[in-house]
């Protein structure tokens, strides 16, 4: 079966799908799908993901003649925004750690580049929150999306969800955003390294190169407190018996009285890594887990002469004290900034709101939302998140983010309020 999707040739044989392109390679190509009844899915990988176009056969007739048993596929796909959305299962992976798995009320694909992540619009106890997961799933399963979260002791956010979430309950996501992803760094040789909940990312990337057949060697290296702190166990011993390109490797620090365990333990070394992947310095390294995990794996990697540009990891995290600051806190700042010439001031119109303020030079566009009254959601405060894209209708500004946006946003004129400084006066719609 053949159908021509973005300009691509897809041919999908039997109940696998394998993929063949017949012209550029598969970096280039934007993210596309085809779901058959006897198949998961088959993609192409892609640069960016904002805009996915499905071109039909160039007629009706045409398309009979040639195979009179294909359909056209009208299916949506999301983008980066805001969506609701259903929980539909929760899993419970080991004693600490759930998975929580979701679909739209109407079809939709999500697709996005494995390791990326969203951000939860909750409301707890009256108050809103946005709280950024990866996500643990593949978008080699189109129909729904998947976040697996642990339990942390005292974390407000955690212990809600792992309480008070369940099935048929809907919230709101924004996202996909991220650039850690396995797509965006392609290679024939690749390491994953994780610690404890950080397996996220790099699971849904071991997911969809298994998923796909993807011609990808694999080395898969997790570290667990303990046996029965394993995420993913069953799955992961599963997809190393099934195919000889994923390697799998799990550490455990420790394993409690009766607890049988018969692989490595302590800790990731220099020794213990030359003896899992001896190759390890010829691989594309993507590290997810703890702070002091991934820097412990940046040192070992730096002493060995490995090419850092070549290793990836997860950059978000829990939000430094310094972005925590609230609308009152930021006018409270103002207030007792030194005096600036009023000829230096740049005015920020939120156009919706009709609502404007003059800010100092250096300040957010999210720093004059808070000074004007006016709460637009975000969640890092690092340019990571995505949360806080508004639109700018005019003037221009200095944005310094990290991969929350995309290129395409940008060209229509979004930004991220909260890594965005005027560079004079700005009109914003909110």
């Amino acid at each position: 079966m053949e159908c021509a999707i973005a300009g691509v040739a897809i041919h999908i044989h039997g109940r696998h799908d394998r993929i063949r392109s017949r012209r550029a390679s598969p970096c280039y190509l934007r993210l596309v799908a085809i779901s058959t009844p006897m198949s998961r899915i088959g993609m192409c990988a892609a640069r960016t993901l904002r805009i996915i176009r499905i071109i039909k056969p160039q007629s009706a007739v045409e398309t009979s003649m040639s195979n009179p048993f294909l359909n056209p596929v009208t299916t949506q796909t999301w983008a980066n925004g805001r969506h609701i959305v259903r929980c539909v299962k929760v899993i419970q992976e080991t004693w600490d750690v759930r998975t929580f798995c979701f679909m739209a009320d109407q079809p939709i694909m999500f697709f996005f580049k494995p390791g990326q992540f969203v951000t939860l619009e909750l409301e707890i106890e009256g108050q809103p929150i946005m709280r950024s997961y990866t996500i643990s799933s593949s978008p080699s399963v189109p129909y729904s999306f998947s976040v697996t979260i642990k339990r942390v002791p005292g974390g407000r956010v955690s212990n809600w969800l792992h309480d008070t979430l369940h099935e048929g309950q809907e919230l709101a996501v924004h996202g996909p955003v991220g650039l850690f992803n396995a797509i965006d760094f392609p290679s024939p040789k690749m390491l994953y390294l994780s610690g404890g909940v950080g397996i996220t990312p790099v699971m849904s990337m071991a997911r969809w190169f298994y998923d796909t057949n993807a011609n990808v060697d694999m080395v898969f290296v997790h570290s667990a407190r303990s046996p029965k702190d394993i995420i993913y166990h069953r799955e992961l011993e599963h997809m190393a018996s099934r195919i000889d390109n994923f390697s799998l490797h799990i550490i455990c620090e420790k394993h409690g009285l009766g607890e049988p365990w018969s692989g490595y333990r302590g800790y990731l070394n220099q020794k213990l890594m030359e003896l899992i992947a001896p190759d390890y310095l010829e691989r594309e390294i993507f590290c997810c887990g703890p702070t002091p995990y991934m820097n412990a794996v940046k040192r070992l990697l730096e002493t060995s002469g490995y090419d850092m540009s070549r290793y990836h990891e997860e950059s978000f995290g829990a939000t430094p004290a310094e972005v925590k600051a609230d609308a009152v806190e930021h006018a409270e700042q103002a207030a007792e900034a030194a005096e600036v010439d009023v000829a230096e001031l740049n005015e920020v119109e939120f156009v919706s709101s009709g609502k404007s303020i003059r800010v100092a030079p250096g300040e957010t566009v999210h720093a004059a939302a808070a000074k004007a009254g006016l709460m637009i959601p975000k969640a890092c405060g690092m340019g990571i998140c995505g949360t806080c894209k508004v639109l700018k209708l005019g003037g221009e500004v200095e944005m310094e983010h990290n991969g929350g946006i995309t290129d395409d946003d940008v060209a229509d004129g979004y930004i991220l309020s909260c890594c965005s400084v005027p560079k004079g006066d700005v009109r914003i719609e909110y």
